[in-house]
């Protein structure tokens, strides 16, 4: 089963997180010229199957050449903050 066919939830509880990836790649037409493109996908890091096989898909199928791959990433399930109660108020 791909990613694509689990839920966002779903793949966040089994430890895959938001994964951001900025492609720097060669315009065939114009290889002195760089252009940008932005991709997100949940994936695990640090060694993120999902952007290696986008990048494979890329150098199979696409003409620009890749210049360089940037990766960021995020937790948006995170554990919420514990605190303790200064005071407990009873009305009666």
């Amino acid at each position: 089963m791909s990613t694509q066919d689990r839920s966002a939830l779903e793949l966040q509880m089994k430890g895959y997180r938001l994964a951001t990836a900025e492609f720097l790649y060669h315009m065939p037409d114009h290889p002195g010229l760089l252009q940008s493109f932005i991709w997100q996908c949940y994936d695990i890091a640090p060694d993120f199957p999902e952007i290696h096989k986008f990048i494979t898909f890329w150098q199979d199928n696409l003409d620009g050449p890749l210049h360089s791959v940037r990766v960021g990433q995020t937790e948006i399930i995170t554990p919420g903050d514990a605190r303790f109660a200064d005071a407990l108020y009873t009305l009666h």
